[in-house]
């Protein structure tokens, strides 16, 4: 517990806070390594005629692009028949409207992408007071295809492809993250999809959270991210 920690003058903390420096250091170069790693991967290609529901009505995944070679397709858990977004992904999208126009100036166009009727998004887009492009995937094979999604009959046998091994599953809906490549001669390529606690470096909230002294600070609870709530149903 943080009350119960241990104290000590500032030169010692300053020691310990060097040592610690050291590998958080060592930590960084890994990162780099690893993100150079998933740049490296080789991409596949994307075929499929995929088609979305957004503002301006049908729309395909090249038009997602917004005219930049770079798609990050975020994969927020909103079923079909949902009243509402997922409050994990809600406290996750609290985080994108303010990157966004950074993304763009790096040639990055960002959307999030669920499976509920558009109709139904926009609601609650305009609930959460969010305006990042979202689009619906009703009636397409995106989210199946991305494993951000599972049809009743994957699910009644217990066991989905999800986060690239085959494993129970009781949710049709996962979170996760996915990257595009849209070369000149407007060819697509899939070339990165993330899933579980693959986002978490997307969440601005739990990177602070990460250097306050209780950290997240989940550990007693019935399980992880139970007190988070819609930004607006927290009541105080």
């Amino acid at each position: 517990m943080a009350e119960q920690h241990g104290v000590v003058a500032h030169n010692d903390w300053i020691e310990a806070r060097k040592k610690l420096l050291e590998k958080e250091k060592e930590f960084t170069r890994l990162r780099d390594e690893l993100n150079a790693a998933r740049r490296a991967l080789p991409w596949e290609a994307v075929t499929k005629d995929y088609r979305f529901q957004g503002p301006a009505g049908s729309t395909t995944l090249v038009e997602l692009f917004d005219g930049r070679s770079q798609l990050i397709v975020q994969h927020f858990m909103f079923g079909p028949d949902w009243e509402a977004g997922c409050p994990h992904c809600s406290f996750w999208a609290d985080n994108y409207n303010p990157v966004i126009v950074h993304l763009h100036h790096r040639d990055v166009t960002f959307v999030a992408v669920s499976r509920a009727p558009y109709a139904r998004i926009e609601a609650y887009k305009k609930r959460m007071g969010w305006t990042f492009p979202w689009f619906s995937s009703d009636g397409s094979d995106f989210n199946f295809d991305f494993q951000a999604s599972f049809r009743p009959e994957d699910l009644a046998t217990g066991q989905v492809l999800f986060n690239y091994r085959i494993q129970p599953m009781k949710m049709s809906e996962r979170e996760g993250a996915s990257a595009f490549y849209r070369n000149a001669a407007g060819e697509i390529f899939h070339t990165y999809s993330t899933y579980a606690r693959g986002i978490d470096l997307m969440n601005t909230a739990y990177n602070y959270l990460d250097i306050a002294p209780k950290g997240r600070d989940e550990d007693g609870l019935p399980y992880t991210q139970a007190w988070v709530r819609r930004h607006d149903e927290y009541g105080d």
